[in-house]
This record gives C-alpha cells, structure tokens and sequence, in this order.
C-alpha cells in the first residue's frame, strides 16, 4: 500500500468516453467525503489516437498524453492505472503493470475471453497490488439504498428481481463495425451492459446459482467498416464494405438465486430511445423498490403503511440520507441531484483509499474475481441459449 504522505500518481489508459469518466473522476477524489487522501497528481492519459489522448489530458488537467500503454507501464513514477479500452486489451496491460507494481483498476467486463479473466483472476490473487474491477453502478446511492433496504429486511423475503439494462446506441444500421460487435456470442449487449446489471442483481439481491431460458438474437446482422478511428459509441465516416456482426444485439433469460429468488433479466443495445436504460425492480412480501438510471436522481420504494388510503409506491429523493451522498456531492441537500459522473468520483476515491491503506474507506470496489463471476455467468446464459433454454448451473461464488 502508499503511505498517506505520499502523492499518488495516477494515469488512465484509454481516452474514450468511458476513459474520460475515470480521468475525471481522479480529479475529483479529494474533493469528496473529507480528508484522508494523500495529493493525487494527475501523470498521463494514455491512447494509440494522440489527438484524442491530448485532448483529455487537457480537458481533465493532466501532466501529458502518452501514445501507448507500455509507455505507462514504463514509467515507474505512475502509482495507480485505470485500463479503459478494448476487452480483449485488458489482460495483456494488467499483466504488464502489475508486474511493474502498479495498482490496477479495470473496467468491465473483465477481458474478452473466459481464458484471459481466469488468467487474470489468478494473478490478482498472488499480485502485491490492489487490483479492482469498475462497477460503477455499484456507487450509485439509489442502487445502494435499494440494497440497505433488502439487506435490512425491510422488503420481506424477496418474491422477484426483474432487471433490464435497454440502450439504444446500436440501433443505427449505419453505424461502424467497431470491436464492440467483434468476439463471440456473450461478448456483445451481455459483455457490454448485461454484465453491469447482473452485477448489480447480485450487490442487491445475492448470488445467482443457475440461468435458464435463455435467447440471444442479433438484429442487425452486417455493418459497415469504419474509415478511421471510433471513438466510444460515437458515429463515424463508414466505407461501402459491410463486416459480420460476431455478437448479439439482444439477450433475454431468467436467473435462479441462492436464495431461491427468481430474476428475469432482459438486454439490449438496439432499444430504441432508451440511451442508458439501466433499471430494475425488487419485491418482497413486504415491500418493493425500483430504480432507473434515466431518473439517477430517486428511487420508488412501497411497504405496508397502516391505513390503506396511504398505501403506494413512494418517489423518494436522492439526499444526505442515503450512501455516498453526504460528503460526495458540493450542495448537501435533497432534490440536488445525481449523476453517472458522481459514481465514477466515488469509485476512484474507493479505489485510492483501498490504495492508499485508508483508515475509513468506502466499500471496496469489486475484484477480479467477482469479474470472472460475472463472466461466468454470461458464459452460462450463452450455453443455455445454446441448448434450447436448459437450466445452467453457474460455479459458486469464491
């Protein structure tokens, strides 16, 4: 671990939207939740697009832009990474900066291959650093409510989870054949925002021991090969040669608890008009509670009241009574608001204080292993879909 007198260096690899949202949220660390972290220097955002990577490190106040990620496993000043690119990246660049001692911080899905993440989880388990996976809806105060509710009691036993992560930034038949649509079936809508709300199914609700049903369908087969670079889920110049879809657009399948709860979970990246429709339901016999990411700002919640003329689903406001609010947002008030970028601040501060050895942390940030949990899961709901919907059993939590 660094020593709370030491600066900590910090660099982010990938300067795309995703990678922008880290280098941010650095920035941001020592402004939330007091005192406690040493100063953070701002060293570098690396990219293979020079132009995008000067650009961020402008924007968000960084020393330099580097053009390759050796270069940053290279420089022994840097302390803490996050790695913000392609899945199929990420076990070659954790490999390298952990071996070059350097605290890692890796977006999801963990890497592009079952082989990769189990390589990783293994190194994570004999590395001499920190090693953390981005869940960022993990920080997000309503998810975290909703999850002190259920851990609580306060909804009864659990009756049903029903998630859905619905985006539409692949609706466009137009739009590039970029590596998002490369890999194979798993690593497309499920890799890319299915992981996040089966994460999030299992931070609320417990483990999944087995998936079922499943359906996994692509529906815009072939898309034009870029010209250039593609930045995020941005439009860019096309060309009159079309590439094969290798993943899915679309995948539905219900899920089995520890618990004996039930979920049914749907995914898509072709929803048309839902940007980041991140949301889900829990109920129990005695309450329930609702979140959607397009309204990050509340969450619904219902529980018996004594007279029925006030029984009903309550809207309740985002405020200093729920996690990571106080002491993580300027104005400490209800009704001021949240946002995706308040969740990526809170998720580096976890991650440097669990860097820095800090006596009064956040919760942890998920590891490597609970990734490849992931992943395994996603591994399973592609056999059952495979199979016509038969029952999967997914390996038990570590």
């Amino acid at each position: 671990m660094t020593t709370s007198g030491k600066p900590l260096s910090v660099a982010v690899i990938g300067a795309g939207m995703a990678g922008r949202s880290h280098a941010a949220g650095y920035r941001n660390v020592n402004t939330v939740f007091g005192a406690g972290l040493p100063p953070v220097r701002l060293a570098a955002i690396a990219d293979a697009n020079i132009e995008l990577g000067e650009d961020a490190a402008r924007r968000y106040g960084y020393e330099k832009a580097l053009p390759s990620w050796e270069a940053v496993a290279e420089d022994p000043t840097i302390d803490a990474v996050s790695i913000v690119v392609g899945n199929s990246l990420h076990r070659p660049i954790a490999e390298a900066l952990v071996a070059a001692g350097k605290h890692v911080l890796c977006e999801k899905p963990l890497a592009g291959s079952m082989e990769d993440a189990r390589a990783m989880a293994e190194l994570e388990r004999t590395a001499d650093v920190v090693t953390a996976v981005g869940y960022t809806f993990r920080r997000a105060p309503g998810i975290s409510a909703i999850r002190q509710h259920v851990q609580r009691g306060e909804l009864g036993d659990l009756s049903l989870f029903s998630g859905r992560y619905w985006c539409d930034y692949a609706t466009d038949p137009k739009g590039p054949l970029s590596w998002r649509f490369k890999g194979g079936l798993g690593s497309g809508a499920l890799g890319d925002i299915g992981s996040h709300v089966i994460d999030a199914a299992e931070y609320v609700a417990g483990s999944i021991v087995s998936v079922s049903g499943a359906s996994l369908s692509t529906q815009i087969p072939k898309r034009p090969l870029p010209l250039g670079a593609v930045v995020g889920h941005n439009a860019a110049p096309v060309s009159d040669e079309f590439g094969e879809v290798e993943n899915e657009d679309t995948a539905t399948f219900t899920a089995r608890f520890e618990s004996g709860l039930v979920g049914t979970f749907s995914v898509s990246r072709t929803a048309f008009g839902l940007p980041n429709g991140l949301a889900f339901d829990v109920l129990g016999l005695g309450g329930r509670a609702a979140f959607d990411q397009h309204r990050p700002a509340e969450y619904l919640f219902d529980d018996a009241q004594p007279e029925a003329r006030t029984q009903g689903a309550r809207q309740i406001i985002a405020g200093p009574q729920m996690p990571y609010f106080a002491g993580g947002v300027p104005m400490e008030a209800p009704g001021v608001g949240a946002s995706n970028a308040d969740n990526f601040t809170y998720q580096a501060r976890a991650f440097l204080d669990q860097v820095a050895g800090h006596a009064d942390p956040l919760p942890a940030c998920a590891t490597f292993a609970d990734a490849l949990r992931t992943m395994e899961i996603i591994q399973a709901i592609v056999e059952s879909s495979r199979n016509g919907g038969d029952l999967v059993d997914v390996p038990p939590a570590v």
